[in-house]
C-alpha cells in the first residue's frame, strides 16, 4: 500500500478527524498524506508531523489541478457554501474535473442519504456532485453520511435551558451516526487501495425519533426536556425570530420535513463493512458530550 492520500477540508471538523484516523489509527505514513485547505496556516501541527500541505481553493478552479497533482486517492469533503444556491455544486464539480486532469485514480466523496428522493434544501448539490463523479470516468467511494449525532450539540443546549424542544419531525424517524464514525469510515476508505466503485450509506444501527432523543438526554442530563411538535410554518418562524440565516431555517425546515416524510429511516449495515466496528450509540453520544449539553 503505496498510495498517496489527499483530503480536503483538512482543517474542517471532519477533515481532521479523518487525518487523525489515518495517522494514528490505520498508520499512514504522514508523507503519503496531503492535507488541503484554503488556508493551510491552520494546519502546521499536521506539518509539524510531516504531513504535506498544500493549498486548494474550490472557488479558484485554475488552481485545483496542482494541487491535486500526484495525488491517487482524492477524498473530496463536501463545502459549507450554502448561502448562495448553486455555489457549493460548482465547487464540486470543479473539484471532480481537477481530479481528472490531475490523474487521481479514485475519488471518495461525502454525501447525503437518498439524495434522489431528498427533500433538504441541499439534496441537489449531493445528488449533482454524486452524477459528476460517476460522469468522470473515474473510480470512486461515495459515503452517504445520516445525520450526525453532532447536529443536535448546536441548538440542544437551549433546549435544555427552557425545558422544551421544537421539531417538525412529526415522529418520523432517522439514523443518526456520529461525525467521528463517518471520519473513522471515510479514512477506512481511504487506505483501502480498493479500485471498485461503491456507494455506502453510513448511518447508526437503529433509527429513532426525536422524542428518542429527547428521552435519553434528560436522563442523561437530569434536565427534563418536552418535545413540542409544531409545523413547518411554526418551526421556520421560531428559527427565524431566533435570528438564524434565510438558508439556514429552510436547511432546518427540510431537515425536518424530511425525517417526518420518512426519508431519513435508513438502516445499514455499511459502517461495519468499511471499518469492522459497531457505530457509537445514542446514549454513548450523550454521555460523551454532557458537558457541552449542560452548557
Amino acid at each position: 500500500m503505496s498510495s498517496t492520500l489527499l483530503v480536503t477540508g483538512a482543517a474542517g471538523h471532519l477533515g481532521q478527524r479523518v487525518i487523525h484516523h489515518l495517522l494514528e489509527t490505520y498508520k499512514v505514513a504522514p508523507g503519503r498524506i496531503i492535507a488541503a485547505t484554503r488556508s493551510p496556516e491552520k494546519l502546521a501541527s499536521l506539518a509539524a508531523k510531516g504531513v504535506v500541505t498544500r493549498i486548494a481553493d474550490f472557488d479558484d478552479a485554475a488552481t485545483l489541478p496542482a494541487a491535486f497533482a500526484g495525488v491517487d486517492r482524492l477524498a473530496i469533503i463536501s463545502t459549507d457554501a450554502l448561502a448562495v444556491p448553486g455555489q457549493r455544486l460548482r465547487q464540486h464539480t470543479a473539484a471532480v474535473e481537477a481530479a481528472k486532469q490531475a490523474g487521481v485514480s479514485h475519488i471518495l466523496y461525502t454525501s447525503m442519504p437518498a439524495p434522489e428522493n431528498s427533500l433538504v434544501s441541499f439534496a441537489p448539490d449531493h445528488l449533482g456532485t454524486e452524477n459528476a463523479i460517476k460522469a468522470s470516468g473515474l473510480g470512486y467511494t461515495i459515503l452517504r453520511n445520516a445525520w450526525y449525532f453532532d447536529n443536535y450539540l448546536m441548538g440542544l443546549p437551549h433546549s435544555l435551558e427552557v425545558g422544551k424542544w421544537y421539531t417538525a419531525t412529526g415522529g418520523g424517524r432517522i439514523s443518526n451516526i456520529s461525525r467521528e464514525d463517518c471520519a473513522l469510515a471515510m479514512a477506512a476508505a481511504l487506505v483501502s487501495d480498493t479500485t471498485d466503485s461503491a456507494t455506502y450509506t453510513l448511518t447508526g444501527s437503529t433509527a429513532i425519533t426525536i422524542e428518542d432523543v429527547a428521552s435519553v438526554v434528560s436522563r442523561i442530563t437530569g434536565r427534563p426536556l418536552d418535545v413540542v411538535q409544531v409545523n413547518d410554518e411554526q418551526f421556520a418562524a421560531g428559527l427565524t425570530g431566533a435570528g438564524l440565516p434565510k438558508f439556514v431555517v429552510d436547511m432546518l425546515v427540510s431537515a425536518d420535513a424530511n425525517i417526518r416524510a420518512g426519508n431519513f429511516n435508513i438502516l445499514t449495515n455499511d459502517f461495519n463493512k468499511l471499518t469492522g466496528k459497531e457505530p457509537q450509540t445514542l446514549r454513548s453520544f450523550v454521555e460523551e458530550h454532557k458537558a457541552a449539553l449542560l452548557g
